[in-house]
């Protein structure tokens, strides 16, 4: 506790980012320390989670270090620790939660683990002050692509998630084949915004009627066979109107959905969460769209959107609020249900 303010610890490392923060009563960031191992897992084409792992150990110490200073806060005024336990990759997770068990058993400050897109969707609390439950999230990533029915705090209900490659996923691979790089969406992204969006019309893939899952593959299939139909045929690969065509169709679908869902339960209030959550267009459609059908819409800054640890601080300031506490047991799940 520092001038009555509840300080809880963050701490991040599901993927490729090792992050620390420090934020007041839930919602107030007094640091967000980010650590990216982007430039290292570019030269792969992806991640390699032995690497990430070696990183995170590299980091982990430092990165909480700089939080607690940027934050002006001492270790004994830490109240509360928050830490990622899953989804995500387990060595990853292993480190972090080491680092935050250690801590909690030194200085008795009691630990919670996190579901990683329980934080996601709680980026929204520290973007908006106003936003509380019910709403309905969408959260956009390269492992999901998922819709939640936010009911309370700690009460959320999966309605629907991707059944084969996310969103974020299908948009790296789709970039690989175009020789853009790593990570694919931002650059997906800023190529689509030179092209034509109707340039080549890729199938909309929406399932069963009622249905909020989602299915990408075979929108990434139709997008690599143009590209080699043009190929074989000698021409040149109009890439700007590609990577538009491809996104508009992605985005197209996420919308109409996670609209759908809102209408569908009564919510009035829709929050976009994850990784792609940052996507140009994918901001404007849904702020369109939810305008359109008298909905508040919400999303997070871009730092908010990527993996961070003051999203995990605020997931677990409102766990432990109802009591939801873990002891010196907790271990990393890498596979863990919503």
């Amino acid at each position: 506790m520092k001038d009555g303010k509840f300080l809880t610890l963050g701490i991040e490392s599901s993927c490729d980012e090792t992050a620390a923060a420090v934020v007041a009563d839930g919602r107030t960031v007094y640091s967000n320390i980010i650590s990216s191992q982007i430039e290292i897992h570019k030269l792969y084409g992806g991640v390699v989670p032995e690497i990430a792992s070696r990183q995170h150990l590299e980091n982990i110490s430092t990165v909480i270090r700089q939080a607690l200073e940027e934050a002006g806060t001492a270790p004994e005024e830490i109240d509360l620790i928050g830490v990622t336990k899953g989804p995500g990759l387990v060595g990853a997770l292993i480190i972090g939660v080491a680092a935050a068990k250690a801590l909690s058993f030194a200085g008795d400050i009691p630990l919670t683990g996190v579901h990683h897109l329980h934080g996601h969707i709680s980026a929204n609390y520290i973007a908006a002050p106003e936003l509380e439950p019910p709403f309905t999230a969408v959260v956009v990533s390269g492992g999901n692509t998922d819709i939640i029915d936010v009911r309370g705090y700690n009460d959320l209900v999966l309605l629907g998630a991707t059944r084969d490659d996310a969103a974020g996923e299908a948009m790296d691979k789709v970039a690989r084949v175009l020789g853009l790089g790593y990570p694919g969406g931002p650059k997906i992204d800023a190529l689509a915004g030179k092209g034509n969006p109707h340039a080549y019309e890729f199938k909309r893939v929406l399932l069963e009627k009622g249905s909020y899952d989602f299915s990408f593959s075979g929108l990434k299939t139709g997008v690599l066979n143009q590209i080699n139909s043009l190929k074989q045929a000698g021409e040149d690969i109009p890439e700007a109107d590609i990577a538009a065509s491809f996104q508009m169709a992605v985005m197209e679908v996420i919308v109409q959905k996670a609209v759908g869902a809102a209408l569908e339960f009564g919510r009035d209030r829709l929050a976009l969460a994850g990784g792609v959550a940052a996507n140009s267009l994918l901001r404007t459609m849904m702020e369109q769209e939810c305008e359109k059908n008298g909905i508040a819409f919400f999303r997070p800054q871009p730092v908010l959107c990527t993996d961070n640890a003051a999203m995990i601080a605020c997931a677990a300031y409102y766990r432990y609020r109802e009591g939801l506490t873990d002891d010196l047991t907790l271990d990393a799940c890498p596979v863990l249900e919503f």
